[in-house]
Order: structure tokens, then C-alpha cells, then sequence
């Protein structure tokens, strides 16, 4: 197998008024890097004509660019580890689609690896999201850093980079619920973060619905820490003193001013129990959560099925083998 020394891989869902330029400008900055690449798409079961103008761009670029098709959308982290399976480079870095990450920060990036680091995440500056964006993404963010005592500052952001020995760590991870950032620090032993400018979305809107958003943070919070059980039994430990003290003042206000007092107090009560419920409703929801991703790991399922990839030179990487259902080898990749 050739050497490569960096991988571009990138998830794309419904983004055919993006890909056209997003290629130009990739190869523009790999060609000027000087060293071998290849640039990976990854199509997560686009509905537009993403599909077509990928298999465009594979026949036009033979041989830098590999185009993954998944048989249909699995969500931008399978999507992403797909890509990783095909990887070759020493080096992989990953970006988004939408344009929003400048593949000309690329370099920043590649130059922090070779200073020795072997996960490089990015920061967003002046980010141009919405306020109801990223008000979420730093409360989230707080949230990670404080559950996994790495301190990164936008874990949201897809441009980031990794050495070769990560991605093959990331790869030998079986679970399904699967949130990478934190995957890879979990793996690395030296990390940082680089600024990095951030673009506004021009042809489209956000594939991250609000729904999806909410989903993406029950996988983060519950794919990579027990925290929030944690969390749970202190809160339970503490509700169950205030109980306790409640009930020990009713019992003496009771004696001292009678039955009548307690009597007067029995919405008090009411409302006391409504709360003490909606905390044990809330926490067997939240173990609910992690059972169902326990669940998900025992049935031991693919993250995803590759319907077909383009370009691909030598053997398809480390995807499982019930997870390929056909393979098009349509060139060589000659760089």
C-alpha cells in the first residue's frame, strides 16, 4: 500500500449545491501542503443530487478523491467513522460539507501535528451561528469539559485532525453510540486546539434539526460518561434529606399547633410530591438512556452499510464485511 500522508475525510448529507467547490478548494490546499493526500466523501443518504455530482467528482478526480456511498442516512458520526475505515493517511483530518469550516484552516491544523500533537481540535471564532446555536453548544460544551477533565473549548466543531494511531484506536471501538471528539482525546496523549475562522452558510440550511440536536446530546452525555447516574444519586441523596427534614417538622409543627396547621398544609405536600416524582420520572428516563444504548451494543449491529465506493485503491480498510454490500472500483488512486 502507497504511502499517503493526509486524509480528508467529509460527511455529506443533501449539500449539492456545496460539493462542486468544496473539492476545488480542498485540492487546492492539499496540492499546496506538496505531500500526498486523498479526500474522502462520505454521502450519508443525500435526497438531493449530492449522490450524482459525487460520482461526477470521482470519475473527473480519479486520483485523489473517494466517495463512499451509505445505503442510507446513519447521522453524521457513523458517517464520519465510515470515512475513518478508508482512511490511509498518517494524518486524517475532518471537516463538514457546508463550507462553514474553511478547508484553507487545514494547514493550522496539519502544522500542530507535526509539532507532536496527536488530536488538534478547532475553535471557532466569530462563529456566525445563530444565538439559539451557540448558547447550546457553550453550555454543552461546559458540560464536557467538566465530565471528562479535558479541557477543550468547542468540541462541536467537525474540523479537527488526528494522528494514524488514534483513527485505529477510534476504529477498534465497538460501541454504537459513538460521540468522536471525545472518543479520540480519550486516546490521545498530547491534544490542543487551534482558532480557526468560521463562514457563513450561504446555500442551505442546518441539517441539525432541533430534535436531532437534542438526540446528539443524549449520545454525548451518556456514550462516555456515567456522570449523569452520578449526578442522579446526589440529587436523590439530597431530596431524600429535605424529605426527611420536611417530614420531621410537619410531625413537631403537628404537635404544636395542632391538627388544624397540618391540615392547612396538605397542597404543601401535594406539591412536594409532585416534585419528588418528576425527579424519579426524570432519572429512570435517564437510565432508560443508557439501557437502551447498552441494548444497542449487545445486538452488536453495523454502525452503517457502504452501498458502494468509488475509487477506492486496494482493500476496503477496515469495514466489516457484512457492512460492504458492493465495492465499484472505477480507478486508481496514483498519488
Amino acid at each position: 500500500m502507497k504511502f499517503i500522508a493526509t486524509s480528508l475525510v467529509i460527511p455529506v448529507y443533501n449539500e449539492q449545491a456545496n460539493l462542486e467547490e468544496l473539492v476545488r478548494r480542498c485540492i487546492a490546499v492539499c496540492d499546496a501542503q506538496g505531500d500526498s493526500y486523498e479526500i474522502i466523501l462520505v454521502d450519508d443518504g443525500s435526497r438531493d443530487r449530492s449522490r450524482e455530482i459525487l460520482r461526477e467528482l470521482a470519475a473527473k478526480h480519479s486520483n485523489n478523491l473517494v466517495v463512499v456511498l451509505l445505503n442510507r442516512n446513519y447521522g453524521q458520526h457513523p458517517a464520519v467513522m465510515a470515512g475513518l475505515a478508508q482512511s490511509r493517511g498518517n494524518v486524517v483530518v475532518t471537516l463538514d460539507a457546508d463550507l462553514q469550516n474553511p478547508p484553507e484552516e487545514i494547514p493550522k491544523l496539519l502544522a500542530a501535528v507535526a509539532d507532536g500533537c496527536d488530536v488538534v481540535g478547532s475553535v471557532r471564532m466569530q462563529r456566525k451561528d445563530s444565538f439559539f446555536r451557540r448558547m447550546p453548544s457553550r453550555i454543552l460544551n461546559a458540560i464536557v469539559r467538566k465530565t471528562t477533565g479535558v479541557m477543550m473549548t468547542d468540541y462541536g466543531c467537525m474540523l479537527r485532525a488526528y494522528r494514524r494511531n488514534i483513527v485505529d484506536a477510534i476504529l477498534q471501538c465497538p460501541e454504537r453510540s459513538t460521540f468522536i471528539p471525545i472518543l479520540a482525546n480519550g486516546f490521545s496523549a498530547k491534544s490542543t486546539e487551534v482558532h480557526v475562522e468560521h463562514a457563513e452558510r450561504v446555500n442551505d440550511d442546518s441539517k441539525y434539526s432541533v430534535w436531532k440536536l437534542i438526540n446528539l446530546q443524549f449520545d454525548l452525555l451518556t456514550s462516555m460518561t456515567a456522570f449523569p447516574l452520578r449526578l442522579l444519586s446526589i440529587v436523590g441523596v439530597i431530596l431524600s434529606v429535605v424529605g426527611f427534614s420536611a417530614g420531621i417538622f410537619l410531625a413537631v409543627m403537628r404537635l404544636i399547633q395542632g391538627p388544624g396547621w397540618a391540615a392547612e398544609g396538605v397542597f404543601t405536600i401535594f406539591a412536594g410530591l409532585f416534585i419528588f416524582t418528576g425527579f424519579q420520572l426524570f432519572g429512570l428516563g435517564l437510565v432508560g438512556e443508557y439501557l437502551s444504548r447498552v441494548y444497542d451494543d449487545v445486538r452488536g449491529r453495523p454502525r452503517y452499510f457502504v452501498e458502494e465506493i468509488l475509487n477506492l485503491d486496494g482493500d476496503p480498510g477496515s469495514v466489516p464485511e457484512k457492512a460492504v454490500i458492493n465495492i465499484a472500483k472505477t480507478g486508481e488512486n496514483k498519488s
